[in-house]
C-alpha cells in the first residue's frame, strides 16, 4: 500500500470489511510511511495491529546512512501502534530487541513477541517430496543455487568451491545458478564465467516465475545456499518443500529454520574448503527426498494464541474463521 489510489482503497477496505486484526508484513523501511498510515487508520477504527517481521531492516538499506536514520527516527511512532509482533527465529527475536528495545512480554506476562517458524513454500513445489525425478546414472548431479544475487548471499564462495572440486568429481556434477543480480553485485557471475568449471555451470540471471522455479527445483538433485548472513530464506524453505538434500551455512535464523530437516548439511559461512567437502558428499544422496518439518498449521495455531491474547471485545475463532 502506497499513497494515492491504493491508500484510498485501503481506507475503504477497513471501513467495509471491519476487520478485528490487521497483520502488517515488514521487510523494508520503504513501507514505513505507508504502514504508519495504515496502523493509524486501523487504531482509529478499533482494529488491533500485528507486525510480522521478515527482516529487522533490509541489508541493502542498512548500508545507506540516510535510510537508517529515517527508520530509526520514524519507527517509534509505528511501534507505539502495534499490539503484538511475530518473528521467525530466536535470532530475529534478539535482533528486534537489540534494534528497537521491544520487550518479549508485557509487565503482566502477556507475550508481545512470538517466534513462529515460517511456513513451507509448497505453492512453488506442489509435488510430494517422495517423488524424485527419474535420472540415469550417467546424468550429471545437478546442484542448484536459487535466489537473488546479493553481497550477503555468498554465491562467490559456491562458485569458487565448485571450481575447486577434483576434476573426476566435477565432471559428474553440474551447477545451475538461477537468480537476479541486485545492488550491482555481478562478481559471482564474473567468477563463474572464468571458472575452471565454467563449462559445467549454467546461469539464469533474471526474475523467474513460480512455474519456472518449480521446473528448476524439479530438475535439481540438491540445493546449496552459502549465505554469509541471513535472518530467513525463501529458497531454503523451497528446498525443504521439495525434499531436496540441502547445504546451507550456519548463520542467523537458518539454523532454527532447517535444524529439524533431515536432509540438511550445515557448513560455516565464507568457508570454501568446507563447501568443497560438502559438495563432494552430495552425489551419495542422489534420489533421496526428505520430509519438510514445517507446516502452515503451526502458523495458524500460533496466530490463534496471539489473537486470543489481544483482548478483543468478542472473539470466537470458529465464528470468525470465514471472515
Amino acid at each position: 500500500w502506497f499513497w494515492g489510489r491504493s491508500m484510498r482503497d485501503a481506507r475503504r477496505f477497513v471501513r467495509t470489511q471491519q476487520p478485528d486484526v490487521v497483520v502488517l508484513q515488514w521487510w523494508t523501511g520503504a513501507v514505513l510511511h505507508s504502514y504508519l498510515n495504515l496502523a493509524r487508520l486501523a487504531r482509529r477504527n478499533g482494529v488491533r495491529v500485528v507486525m510480522e517481521w521478515h527482516e529487522v531492516q533490509d541489508t541493502g538499506e542498512a548500508r545507506i546512512p540516510g535510510v537508517v536514520r529515517y527508520v530509526r527516527r520514524a519507527i517509534g511512532a509505528l511501534l507505539s501502534l502495534v499490539d503484538a509482533h511475530v518473528v521467525h527465529s530466536r535470532y530475529d527475536l534478539e535482533l528486534l530487541q537489540a534494534a528497537y528495545g521491544i520487550e518479549a512480554t508485557t509487565p503482566d506476562g502477556v507475550s508481545r513477541v512470538t517466534v513462529v517458524p515460517h511456513g513451507p513454500y509448497d505453492h512453488v513445489n506442489p509435488e510430494t517430496p517422495t517423488a524424485p525425478r527419474v535420472t540415469s546414472p550417467d546424468d550429471p548431479f545437478n546442484v542448484l543455487f536459487f535466489g537473488t544475487i546479493r553481497p550477503y548471499k555468498g554465491l562467490e564462495d559456491l562458485v569458487d568451491a565448485f571450481g575447486a572440486l577434483p576434476p573426476e568429481v566435477r565432471e559428474r556434477m553440474h551447477l545451475t545458478i538461477v537468480g537476479e543480480t541486485w545492488e550491482g553485485w555481478t562478481g559471482p557471475l564474473e567468477s563463474a564465467a572464468t571458472s575452471p568449471a565454467r563449462d559445467r555451470i549454467t546461469v539464469v540471471n533474471r526474475y523467474v516465475t513460480d512455474a519456472e522455479a518449480r521446473e528448476h527445483f524439479a530438475a535439481a538433485d540438491a540445493v546449496v545456499l552459502p549465505y554469509r548472513r541471513s535472518s530467513a530464506s525463501g529458497p531454503l524453505h523451497m528446498a525443504m518443500s521439495a525434499g531436496l538434500p540441502t547445504v546451507v551455512t550456519s548463520v542467523g535464523g537458518l539454523v532454527d529454520a532447517a535444524g529439524d530437516y533431515e536432509g540438511v548439511t550445515f557448513v560455516p559461512p565464507a568457508d570454501v574448503p568446507s563447501l568443497v567437502e560438502a559438495l563432494k558428499r552430495l552425489p551419495a544422496q542422489r534420489g533421496r527426498r526428505y520430509a519438510d518439518p514445517h507446516t502452515w498449521d503451526t502458523t495458524v495455531s500460533a496466530y490463534r494464541r496471539i489473537v486470543g491474547q489481544l483482548d478483543l471485545p468478542v472473539w470466537d475463532m470458529a465464528a470468525n474463521a470465514t471472515r
